[in-house]
């Protein structure tokens, strides 16, 4: 067992919790949206911000952003592969027409605390396009002062140029795709990027003015070994980025199709991979960074850290936040919204997503109307997945029910948790412990009502 402040791991515990799960950036989760909600049943929650003498929450903002020049083996996002840089002068064309439609119908507020350039690779767009796209959305949306605005970016796809030219357009968050430093995972998973590249590019992010920079690393990819990874983690706490996210590598191949051309065989074994995520979490704790949730370990001083110290943590579709809740706005192909009490998701085809905008109709594709009881339980899973605590006289209030009468059945199946010390529930609350911390997922399972419902989905293990 080691032990270190607010959290807990030990083997024997994750040998026997870990398990398959949703990672509950919404409740319900995007397997249960379906057809039936459509741009008709999204155009009312879109226009509730726009009645008379209503308080709205602030905007947060999505941008998808589908090309990339060449293709990661790995990779499970909605890309488009191309050399034609041209095809992104229609496609800003088509977000500018969602842009102005949707703000039609949210009337005048339109505050924005947060924006993020997801992909793809949104640095596949020219600087030039970049800038376009900014003014595009200055041009429909009011970004508060202290407005949080990140983008994904590719080493290979950017300059010192690059760097500045996004800080001067707002951006104060980057997230870099490292996923490993080995050379030979690098191959195997078509990805090269030596060291040198992703120091140069954190570098000129740091001169650039970002506040805060990430690193993705991903465990459990072909020919990786715990030699070859402990290497990699080496070469990122050199970089020191603000946050680092931890994630495991789920190979699906008969649903991601670029996946088929990783050699299953070169894929480190379950207990190998196991291994590797100890030691990985044993090496930045070690390091100074601190365990959010799930994947998410930062910096003591990053704001993400005192969120979550100060209980004030959120999590929507792009993660850990320490805004508070919003309503999400999605643009651009199969882009996720959270209005309201609704969630919406846009067409995945670019043909499609033209289609729809050519008709004059919103490109919604599926979604979600969430009950009184979703609500419910998407307030104590979030608060679950931020550690909680589930305060019972809060929610009680919150919704009128007695907390212990409308759940009692959950509360009953928590006590295998609780017996084994990864939560604490008295007659006021759940409280998630340092050693439960790193099970918060199948803890927050207990109170999700679809997970007996037959659904498509695949969940990725909890550890």
């Amino acid at each position: 067992m080691n032990t270190l402040p607010d959290i807990e791991f030990s083997e024997e515990l994750i040998r026997r919790f870990d398990k398959l799960g949703p990672r509950y950036t919404s409740y319900p989760t995007a397997d249960r949206f379906h057809e039936q909600f459509t741009e008709q049943t999204y155009i009312p929650y879109l226009a509730q911000r726009n009645t008379a003498g209503r308080t709205n929450p602030p905007l947060s903002i999505y941008v998808h952003l589908p090309f990339c020049e060449s293709l990661c083996y790995f990779c499970a996002c909605n890309k488009i592969i191309t050399q034609d840089h041209s095809r992104v002068t229609e496609y800003l064309r088509y977000l500018s027409k969602e842009m102005a439609m949707v703000a039609a119908q949210i009337g005048p507020d339109r505050r924005t605390a947060q924006l993020h350039f997801g992909g793809g690779t949104p640095t596949f767009l020219t600087p030039d396009e970049l800038r376009e796209l900014m003014a595009m959305l200055r041009s429909h949306f009011e970004f508060l002062p202290d407005a949080e605005m990140g983008i994904e970016i590719d080493p290979r796809t950017v300059s010192d140029d690059t760097m500045a030219m996004l800080g001067e357009l707002g951006f104060n968050r980057t997230s870099f795709g490292v996923q490993d430093f080995d050379p030979a995972v690098q191959q195997a998973v078509n990805r090269v990027q030596p060291f040198e590249m992703v120091e140069k590019a954190v570098s000129a992010s740091r001169k650039a003015g970002f506040e805060s920079i990430n690193a993705d690393l991903i465990y459990g990819l072909p020919k990786q070994s715990m030699e070859s990874f402990n290497r990699t983690l080496d070469r990122v706490i050199e970089l020191s980025p603000e946050r680092i996210a931890l994630y495991n590598y789920a190979h699906l191949p008969s649903r991601f199709k670029a996946q088929r051309l990783i050699v299953e065989a070169d894929l480190p074994s379950a207990e190998l991979r196991l291994q590797i995520f100890l030691m990985s979490v044993r090496r930045l704790l070690d390091a100074g960074y601190i365990y959010i949730g799930l994947d998410h370990f930062a910096k003591p001083e990053d704001e993400l850290n005192r969120a979550r110290l100060d209980k004030s943590l959120h999590r929507n579709f792009q993660g850990y936040t320490t805004r508070a809740d919003c309503d999400l706005i999605g643009f651009g192909v199969s882009a996720i919204g959270k209005v309201g009490n609704s969630y919406s998701q846009s067409v995945r085809t670019v043909k499609g997503y033209y289609t729809f905008l050519d008709s004059n109709r919103l490109p919604i594709e599926k979604g979600f109307s969430l009950s009184a009881d979703d609500v419910l339980r998407r307030q104590v899973i979030m608060e679950l997945m931020c550690s909680g605590p589930v305060d019972f006289a809060a929610i009680n209030k919150a919704h009128g029910i007695n907390f212990g009468l409308y759940f009692a059945e959950e509360l009953s199946q928590l006590k295998l948790y609780e017996e084994a010390e990864l939560i604490k529930v008295d007659a006021h609350s759940i409280q998630v412990t340092p050693k439960g911390r790193m099970f918060v997922r199948a803890v927050a399972m207990v109170f999700d009502k679809y997970l007996m419902q037959q659904t498509s989905a695949k969940y990725s293990k909890l550890i």
